[in-house]
């Protein structure tokens, strides 16, 4: 398996490391249920250099295609793996 996931599709062209993390992570939040591994996409999305403003906004806009329970799941696997330090970044959020 991890030679598939990571080897196979890490190593191909046409998607840099942060769009294809980020295609992971809008993925993973609509197919709900994988709490876990939203959570640990997130972190590898702030590993690689999407904020957290960037995804909250890519799950505003899967929410009508995903829905509310999935959207909520997805930004509580969010604010426990990155939660917003103080008003500033939750203002920045909003942005």
């Amino acid at each position: 398996m991890s030679g598939n996931c990571f080897g196979d599709h890490y190593t191909r062209t046409g998607l840099d490391v942060p769009t294809r993390e980020l295609l992971t992570f809008a993925m993973l939040a609509a197919l709900g249920g994988a709490d876990a591994q939203v959570k640990g996409h997130v972190a590898a999305n702030l590993n690689v250099g999407n904020t957290r403003a960037t995804l909250i906004a890519v799950l505003t806009g899967l929410l009508p295609f995903i829905g509310c329970p999935r959207t909520l799941g997805a930004l509580a696997a969010l604010d426990t793996a990155a939660p917003a330090d103080d008003a500033s970044s939750t203002e920045e959020d909003q942005a």
